[in-house]
């Protein structure tokens, strides 16, 4: 019976009813040892729901994914369900299968897909004590799923100490429980304990209404304290310690006080991690010792032995019991389960008891660290490096050990954990091999740039790229992608003298390369250009970097850079769509912001913009969850834009805000939120404010950025709506360089457009062959500002049948755009021409009410994928799926996935 805790009890019944209803839901019960949150938890197990329980362990938590195993052993036959991809993921991170090492977000999606498959039968819960003892990768797994669960009768309830080790669930909701009052704190230790009064009132005073206290306290009293007849002076009222540490004291004296071979009984259970009873009796005979001896601690009610293994009655009890003992004690425990375990425990417990080098250990480590690896654990791989690496006789090994764990960490998203590691090798002799030089380089220089240093991350990349070129066998592709990056970290940095020399040992470094690889020279090329003041700078070296097999997927991603700084749209398109399925098909999950991200840019540049809002909010979601501040600012700066570009001014002006205040150390998401800015001005008439933003941004510190190519038409337009036709001019003159040298039909489609825009006589001709052009092309929005403007001329000139024909489809193209103010001015021009809109039966737009997680599903359901393909590819369940389609479909007014087709999207 719980005392207390009506509040904290409806919270819980409140949770559960919500799953039975189809709503998921988390919590985490937060508070000091001893204050009842797994009684909390046991009161929840009580739910007409299935079950699965694991606590967390501490010296399990640089084990990789052990508590999802022992959460997930019970279900371990419904893997076999889930996608093949997803199921060898979720089998090789538990230990089982030979699955290549897996993206850590992928295994999320995994438990997630799991979770959903078990609870098509009824509500699911799963609690999960001591989750400040979970090690990273289940807890990563965990709330990964949790952040996805939208409709499935699932709830996750954890239970987690305040301590030094927190556990960090953001956007879990947390629910802190405090000492009991006075009155439940009272019903309790009568319930428990026969005290006098005043004892019972100094026990309720010292305990602070902590609850194990209430119940520790009074087991220490002497028959006269408890009569009340001498005072309690060991409690005596307002003593320093905290509950939870009297408590701990009680229980390591009540250790102390059993007999020696009972008490290395407690030591090495306390110590093993395995969550079986063979270790621990195999253990027990090299201290002389045997599973009988535990009899003297379960009559004192601190532990049981079960056939599974041995349970402590509280957690605190594990942690007095190696209080209890002594080094020599200690040791010699580690000493014999380490004789008594798999390798990876047993390199674990070798190393606990190794205080000076020792390459044995050592190795012993780093092969458990491969080990590892091999189920995706990167932040194990991170812990068993440096642990070999402290342990390393030789300076070169040391190095080489401490880079490897920099790197591990870093791929885990452990930014600060990976800087010191990163500091510890770079402060020692350098590693033999160039190959984990270049790595070291390469990791320092990420975290750099995440820092807001791209100019640093510049360097250090170059410093990689020389000792890797200074082998006669150095690996190109590493090279390509490092020189890539350099030449885009230099570009995406505010202004600084350092920059232009960067950017031009870029590109001296990257001189002399054939073929495609060409490309990266080009591009480096084009960055120090730019710097220089060059604004009719253009990367023109044809490439197919994009189409070359075997490139690391950096290399693909510059690729797609590559197609959006020469104005190669759809080659930008068909690169980023690949790049996007190949991450997918990999389970890069970590690379896919990024992806996503070249994407939505791709998918804006050619009109697709429906799909580009919904690509942004998807990628900024999962740079969300996955810690990407990057990437997630760079995509509010792209998101914005698409709000722009659709009316939603509100949403486009707080997508701004974030990209300009919260991304302000990079230049790009700046950038982009003032394009976006620019762009929802444009589609509004307030041609004076476009002009202001574009003026301040050519002095800003993004002016060198590549959109400014793509915004010049904007200028056109906005300086001769206004009659300021010098300064049309002048941004007409750098725009028609840059489209002559790039060749691509929508960009000389558009100028077409421009020079009509400017000029004096008959502009018929010069928009009709823009429109040709636009034909060659399918960039959609760019073709109907041309239709729309011709039409605007057209009626101007009392050419009203005419400019009706162009009016039309260029307000139908809006429409399908959801580019809501350019189809508003289009409806305008042909009120003007004298037809009544109303009269046509315009309809709205029904993808327009759809939210970008709809749409998303939408546009895939059209295509004929199922919910299971869908799920995986937006990294959402199969059932969160179902769910956004039943919203979906009486918005558009379909009954069937069939009559979806209609909406499939370009």
């Amino acid at each position: 019976m719980l005392y207390g805790r009506t509040v904290e009890q409806a919270r819980i019944e409140t949770l559960l009813a919500d799953a039975v209803a189809g709503c998921p839901g988390a919590l985490v019960v937060r508070g000091e040892a001893g204050i009842g949150k797994s009684a909390l938890l046991e009161y929840a197990r009580s739910a007409d729901a299935r079950l699965l329980w694991v606590t967390g362990i501490e010296s399990e938590t640089e084990l990789p994914f052990a508590a999802l195993h022992v959460l997930l052993s019970p279900v371990l036959e419904t893997v076999s369900e889930l996608p093949r991809q997803q199921s060898d993921a979720l089998l090789a991170a538990l230990g089982f299968g030979s699955a290549t090492p897996a993206d850590r977000f992928l295994i999320g999606l995994a438990t997630l897909s799991l979770l959903t498959e078990l609870s098509m039968d009824g509500p699911l819960l799963c609690l999960i004590d001591d989750a400040h003892w979970l090690d990273q990768e289940s807890a990563d797994a965990l709330l990964f799923a949790v952040r996805r669960l939208h409709s499935e009768p699932v709830t996750l309830i954890f239970a987690a100490r305040d301590g030094e080790r927190p556990f960090l669930a953001p956007g879990v909701p947390d629910l802190q429980l405090t000492g009991l009052d006075s009155a439940a704190a009272q019903q309790l230790v009568d319930a428990a304990a026969t005290l006098a009064p005043s004892a019972r009132d100094h026990v309720i005073a010292e305990s602070g209404g902590n609850p194990l206290a209430l119940l520790e306290i009074p087991r220490t009293l002497t028959p006269a304290q408890r009569a009340g007849t001498d005072t309690p002076l060991g409690y005596s009222l307002g003593g320093p310690e905290p509950p939870s540490s009297r408590v701990l004291t009680g229980f390591r004296e009540r250790i102390r006080a059993l007999p020696e071979d009972s008490r290395l009984c407690l030591l090495v259970a306390a110590l093993d991690d395995s969550g079986h009873i063979e270790p621990v009796t195999r253990a027990l005979p090299a201290l002389g010792a045997a599973l009988t001896d535990f009899a003297p601690a379960e009559q004192a009610d601190l532990a049981r032995v079960t056939s599974s293994g041995i349970e402590f009655r509280h957690p605190l009890i594990r942690t007095a019991a190696r209080l209890a003992c002594d080094v020599a004690e200690r040791v010699a425990a580690h000493r014999a389960l380490a004789g008594a375990v798999d390798d990876d425990r047993r390199a674990w417990h070798l190393a606990a008891v190794t205080t000076l080098p020792d390459e044995a250990v050592a190795a012993q480590l780093e092969d458990a660290a491969v080990r590892a690896r091999r189920r995706g654990g990167q932040i194990a791989v991170s812990a068993g490096y440096a642990r070999a690496a402290e342990l390393s006789p030789a300076a070169a090994d040391r190095s080489r050990r401490w880079t490897i764990a920099a790197t591990a960490a870093y791929e885990a998203g452990l930014s600060e954990r990976a800087a010191d590691l990163a500091e510890r090798a770079n402060s020692g002799p350098p590693p033999a091999e160039p190959s984990i030089v270049a790595e070291l380089a390469r990791v320092r220089a990420g975290l750099a740039f995440e820092a807001g240093h791209p100019l640093e991350a510049t360097r250090l990349l170059h410093d990689g790229v020389r000792v890797l070129t200074a082998t006669a066998a150095h690996d190109r592709p590493t090279c390509l992608a490092m020189l890539g990056w350099a030449a885009i970290y230099a570009w995406s940095s505010r202004p600084h003298p350092d920059q232009l020399v960067l950017a031009r040992r870029t590109e001296d470094l990257a001189a002399g390369m054939c073929g495609p690889e060409h490309a990266i020279h080009a591009l480096a090329r084009d960055v120090r250009l730019l710097l220089e003041g060059d604004r009719l700078a253009v990367n023109i070296a044809p490439h197919n970097l994009g189409d070359v097999a075997d490139l690391p997927v950096d290399l693909h991603i510059v690729a797609a850079y590559l197609g959006f700084a020469r104005g190669d749209v759809d080659g930008m398109y068909r690169d980023a769509t690949r790049l996007v399925d190949a991450c997918r098909t990999a389970g890069r999950i970590g690379r896919m912001p990024q992806a996503m991200m070249m994407l939505a840019i791709a998918e804006l540049a050619t009109g697709r913009h429906r799909a580009a809002r919904a690509t942004a909010a998807e990628g900024r979601r999962l740079a969300e969850d996955i810690g990407q501040h990057y990437w997630k600012y760079y995509l509010a700066g792209v998101a914005a834009w698409s709000a722009g570009v659709a009316g939603a001014e509100q949403e486009c002006r707080a997508l701004a805000a974030e990209a300009i205040e919260e991304g302000g150390m990079w230049m790009t998401g700046i950038t982009w939120a003032t394009y976006a800015l620019a762009a929802l001005d444009s589609g509004y008439g307030r041609y004076a404010q476009v002009l202001d933003r574009l003026d301040k941004s050519a002095a800003g510190p993004g002016k060198h950025a590549f959109v400014w190519r793509y915004a010049y038409p904007d200028y056109v337009e906005a300086a001769v709506r206004i009659g300021d036709r010098q300064r049309a001019h002048q941004a007409l003159t750098r725009f028609t360089n840059w489209a002559k040298a790039i060749d691509q039909p929508w960009a000389l489609a558009v100028l077409h457009r421009c020079h009509a825009l400017l000029t004096d006589g008959d502009a018929a001709d010069l928009y009709e062959r823009a429109l040709r052009l636009h034909a060659r092309g399918d960039q959609p929005f760019e073709q109907a500002r041309t239709e729309l403007m011709y039409g605007e001329w057209l009626r101007r000139h009392n050419r009203r049948a005419e400019a009706r024909t162009q009016l039309q489809a260029a307000m139908a193209t809006f429409d399908l755009l959801g580019a809501v103010p350019w189809s508003e001015r289009a409806a305008a021009e042909l009120r003007a021409t004298g037809i009544s809109i109303s009269d046509q039966g315009r309809e709205s737009d029904p993808l327009a009410s759809l939210t970008p997680q709809e749409l998303q599903v939408v546009r895939l359901a059209a295509t004929g994928a199922t919910n299971r393909e869908i799920g995986t590819q937006l990294f959402l369940s199969a059932r969160t799926v179902g769910y956004h389609l039943y919203k979906a479909f009486p918005k558009l007014g379909v009954a069937s996935r069939a009559e979806l087709a209609r909406y499939a999207m370009t």
